[in-house]
């Protein structure tokens, strides 16, 4: 299986992230063992959650994807070891913001809820403007310190502020998680650019458009498909028609579903180490993973490309 390093940091991973945001929520206990476990037998090996997951659910309270980590890795039989773990702290009510204790009380939390003892990547879910870098920098390079994390990453961060927390000293930033798509591409102007510049990889969220670039959303009708129909509207008044028609071209030429397409694109951009994507059933998964064998050439990203401006 191929992998790309992260930033810097020696950590490698395969370049497809599953994304945890569904663990206890959509997909219950036992279906996201099931969903793990054919992940790593699949070849995959870096999973995303964080602290927040899934708090804006009624009747949680957050940490409910942590928890089912967890209970994943105390099945045994290697499991932690075939994983990588990235977590995140700020957007949670219980522990918000970026402030130092908040994000040393926050990493301890996470590592209890998930029964391990170092995460891999932790990363700050989103800035906070009342909080100076060097602060949350220097919270960060005590974590490193204490061997609680590897390396460390942003998310949500503006290139201006990106620039701020590199110049605030403390550990390398070794990830950027933005949000990235066919039908999202604004960090194309200025913060990928500086991300590949200061070799900080990409882990991008939203690959799929929250389901539209599956091709399941193509008609007022099929809003009604799932609870994430009502936000198609903005995606098919748009530029969607145009991005599912030439995501369409490119899948009778190759035999790819359009869910595969939409990920090997993202893999192919400059920077990117792994786009993230859920799965709620193997059957799913199986269909995610197989981006991984997908070689877009030139003529269908320039297609893509295109289609997407």
């Amino acid at each position: 299986m191929q992998q790309r390093e992260l930033g810097k940091s020696g950590i490698k991973v395969t370049p497809l992230m599953l994304g945890g945001n569904v663990f206890g929520f959509t997909a219950d206990e036992k279906a996201s063992f099931a969903v793990l476990d054919a992940f790593v037998a699949q070849g995959g090996n870096f999973i995303d959650t964080a602290d927040a997951y899934s708090a804006w659910v009624p009747g949680h309270v957050g940490g409910e994807s942590e928890n089912v980590l967890g209970k994943w890795f105390a099945q045994g039989g290697g499991r932690r070891e075939k994983v990588l773990i990235a977590t995140k702290v700020a957007k949670w009510a219980k522990r918000p913001g970026l402030k130092r204790e908040n994000i040393l009380a926050a990493c301890d939390d996470s590592l209890a809820r998930m029964r391990i003892d170092v995460i891999d990547l932790y990363q700050l879910h989103e800035d906070d403007m009342a909080v100076p870098p060097e602060e949350y920098m220097g919270a960060l390079a005590d974590l490193l310190a204490a061997g609680k994390v590897r390396a460390v990453g942003l998310s949500n961060f503006t290139p201006e502020r990106t620039l701020a927390a590199i110049k605030a000293g403390g550990p390398r930033i070794e990830t950027m998680q933005p949000e990235y798509s066919l039908m999202s591409r604004a960090i194309e102007a200025d913060l990928a650019p500086l991300c590949v510049r200061e070799n900080i990889s990409l882990i991008t969220y939203f690959a799929l458009a929250s389901g539209y670039l599956t091709g399941k959303y193509r008609g007022a009708a099929d809003k009604a498909k799932s609870v994430r129909g009502g936000g198609m509207d903005a995606y098919m008044q748009g530029k969607g028609p145009a991005v599912l028609a030439a995501m369409d071209a490119v899948s009778a030429k190759t035999g790819a579903s359009l869910a595969q397409i939409a990920l090997a694109w993202l893999m192919a951009k400059p920077g990117v180490a792994a786009p993230i994507a859920s799965a709620t059933s193997v059957a799913q998964l199986s269909e995610l993973m197989g981006a991984l064998e997908l070689r877009l050439d030139a003529e269908d990203i320039a297609a893509l490309d295109r289609a997407s401006a």
